[in-house]
């Protein structure tokens, strides 16, 4: 009978957009975070459910695996020396398979500037027409053990790093990264592109590569650690990754270089470039995660990948099978002159960070980047948090002091997000839909519900 006469506070399990009024008026209000599973087939929940041990006894083992990785930088070569299944003819390129006539534009320029960075079109015109002529073979970076940030486009002549787990001795193999704004990865191939690709197969790989020989190895699993305590979170905030990175390799390129002003210029373009460190994280995640792949059962999914057109997810208990759906276009904080209209839906295998409890799963701490979306630094706490409802474990290296040194949400268990409704949550550039332009922000996104849905529908289908 006290209800009017006490202080009205209201819990909304509706729509959010109820909590308008309540919010204009001054009424005390919380949102409950609930969402309908994704999938419709409640005998498949069942069916899952019991199986429920043996599931968490695989995914315990997959955890355990990418857990205990060990990524090591170990060396540099060129692509069609080191990439398994690299040949001269074929062009890998970022999330699941996709063909010339489905590429959205980014992937497509970034496809035309690799063609004349190899010398096999002398303008654009000639290089989008070898690229559709059928003489050119696509596939995924994913399945030649490598990735790429954005379009992630590698060819024939590219220099890559080579990242060895070493506690499972397999290995992953990402290109050096060029910087921001027109570059290829983003879909720009104007002459600058070509000639910025060109000196860093001629100048700045074999600098580092005999720096890199000279050390023997560098950690990148303990350099990711103390990223995370210095504000990064090693996806789209690479400042202290990048630090670390060259305070670890200058000594070594000063020690090896046989001219002073080359090492001057390749000390100068790691310096001046934040995100180079982004394509070893890409990497170093990329050999841990294959580590926890094809254990009979798990839900853990060990790819989130995109191509411009569609978001692509494996599980490592379906082999190498994708489960792909639209991808969607991020929330975005955009360059002057440009909006959401003239952005290309999500792009790269960059998220394979998050898909390893990095990135948008560890932007806790890195608050930083909601202020891309106009967020606050509880803003990102939250997501994190909410990562954590969907993972399989925690991270026993990757901390975040401002949840107390708690190990970073990591394994994504294809179950819980199909019941939960809960979708991973992803930071990330964003380029021009048409190609030639380039970078024009950069933002946030969900990853699309179809993806998991198809994934837990076939997973749970095939519990025997």
């Amino acid at each position: 009978m006290k209800l009017f006469e006490s202080e009205l506070k209201v819990i909304n399990i509706g729509l959010e957009s109820f909590r308008q009024g309540l919010n204009d008026t001054g009424v005390k209000n919380v949102q409950v975070q609930f969402k309908p599973p994704l999938s419709q087939e409640a005998a498949l929940f069942a069916k899952a459910a019991k199986f429920s041990a043996r599931i968490e006894k695989a995914n315990a083992k997959a955890m355990e695996k990418i857990l205990a990785a060990k990524p090591a930088l170990v060396g540099m070569g060129i692509a069609l020396d080191v990439i398994p299944g690299m040949k001269k003819n074929l062009i890998l390129h970022a999330g699941p398979p996709v063909k010339w006539p489905r590429m959205c534009g980014p992937m497509r320029g970034g496809i035309m500037a690799a063609l004349m960075y190899e010398g096999l079109a002398k303008d654009p015109l000639e290089a989008e027409a070898l690229a559709a002529s059928g003489k050119i073979k696509y596939e995924p970076c994913h399945e030649h053990n490598a990735v790429g940030p954005m379009a992630g486009i590698i060819s024939a002549s590219m220099p890559v790093f080579i990242v060895k787990n070493e506690e499972h001795g397999n290995y992953a193999y990402a290109t050096q990264n060029e910087g921001l704004g027109k570059v290829l990865r983003y879909g720009a191939y104007s002459p600058e592109v070509i000639e910025r690709l060109r000196w860093m197969e001629k100048v700045l790989y074999p600098t580092l590569k005999d720096a890199i020989e000279f050390l023997g190895r560098i950690d990148l699993k303990s350099m990711v650690a103390q990223a995370l305590h210095m504000g990064d979170e090693v996806h789209n905030r690479n400042r202290a990754g990048t630090s670390l990175f060259y305070r670890a390799i200058a000594p070594a390129v000063i020690n090896t270089s046989r001219d002073p002003g080359t090492a001057a210029k390749v000390l100068e373009f790691i310096n001046g470039n934040d995100h180079f460190f982004l394509n070893l994280s890409m990497a170093l995640s990329k050999a841990s995660l294959d580590a926890g792949r094809d254990v009979k059962d798990s839900s853990v999914a060990v790819v989130m990948a995109r191509n411009g057109t569609e978001f692509g997810v494996q599980l490592s208990g379906t082999g190498g099978k994708w489960f792909t759906g639209p991808a969607p276009v991020p929330d975005a904080l955009y360059f002057p002159g440009y909006t959401k209209a003239d952005a290309n839906p999500d792009i790269g295998d960059s998220a394979i960070t998050e898909t390893n409890g990095l990135g948008g799963f560890a932007i806790a701490a890195a608050p930083a980047i909601v202020q891309f979306v106009g967020g606050k630094a509880a803003d990102a706490l939250n997501y994190t948090l909410a990562m954590y409802e969907i993972t399989a474990g925690e991270s026993n290296i990757y901390k975040i002091p401002a949840l107390d040194f708690r190990g970073t949400p990591t394994g994504i268990d294809v179950i819980k997000v199909a019941k939960s409704g809960i979708l991973p949550f992803i930071d990330t550039g964003v380029a021009h839909k048409n190609a030639g332009v380039g970078q024009v922000g950069a933002g946030v996104l969900s990853a699309p519900p179809e993806p998991f849905a198809k994934a837990f529908e076939y997973f749970a289908k095939n519990l025997k």
